[in-house]
């Protein structure tokens, strides 16, 4: 599926920082415009070029830059590590893909973010995502943070691993992966306790925004409701860190 989103709105580097661009480099999806990159990280970042020749990727030749011009070319305060790539998005995938991909699994788990914006959240459940073994992560085209920037640099490398589909309508996403035999788990502080759920082989685990939490429809649809058992003083967590609680709890099983 060709990916049009924002084509237009990319800035010359798009990702940075050492994971991020380092998993982009290697990744054979991924077509990279441009590497911007200070003398003292291409030391580093050497092996990656090497590594890149080795399996025959078509990648630009660097473009050594000092700090402050790298600075100028990203967002402010942007933790870049001395180093940054201009490329083309990924291409999407959609349910109908996932469904398409789960065929023949044994297991296939799916993520779905219900209005969840910040980037550094989003980077964050993607990095989780993505060393618990999801298959792919759902979010609504209007409420989505571009898989670029402060997100990518937060995923550290994830984005490059976890498949992202956007969807018009969160609910008939849903209903369209029950059909085909998908559990729908939403997470709630009004469910049951995550650790007496037993965890179907093919699920979707859907998380809302912090505060509002999961919409009502998007509820609704769900097969049952999870919760973290939390006993301190403190009875909520950011939605990164209970999406890494709960991936460990409901795909470790």
């Amino acid at each position: 599926m060709r990916n049009d989103r924002n084509r237009n709105k990319q800035s010359p580097a798009n990702i940075y920082g050492f994971h991020a661009v380092s998993a982009a480099w290697l990744n054979e999806d991924r077509a990279i415009n441009a590497l911007y990159i200070t003398e003292q990280a291409q030391r580093g970042f050497e092996e990656n070029i090497v590594e890149s020749k080795r399996n025959g990727l078509k990648r630009p030749n660097p473009t050594i830059i000092d700090k402050q011009k790298l600075e100028k070319m990203l967002p402010r305060g942007a933790v870049h590590q001395g180093i940054a790539i201009s490329c083309a998005p990924l291409e999407e995938s959609d349910v109908q893909e996932f469904i398409i991909r789960s065929n023949g699994k044994d297991k296939f788990t799916l993520v779905m973010l219900d209005q969840v914006t910040d980037p550094h959240n989003v980077g964050a459940i993607m990095r989780s995502a993505c060393a618990f073994g999801a298959n792919g992560i759902i979010m609504q085209k209007k409420h989505a943070p571009e898989l670029t920037g402060v997100l990518a640099k937060t995923a550290c490398g994830a984005v490059e691993h976890v498949p992202a589909a956007y969807e018009t309508n969160l609910t008939r996403a849903i209903e369209a992966l029950q059909a085909e035999g998908f559990f729908a788990i939403g997470l709630d502080e009004r469910g049951q306790n995550i650790s007496e759920i037993d965890v179907p082989d093919k699920c979707v685990i859907i998380l809302g925004a912090e505060g509002a939490g999961i919409r009502r429809l998007v509820k609704d649809n769900c097969d049952i409701l999870a919760r973290l058992p939390m006993s301190g003083t403190m009875p909520s967590i950011n939605v990164s860190n209970a999406a890494a609680v709960a991936f460990y709890a409901l795909m470790s099983k």
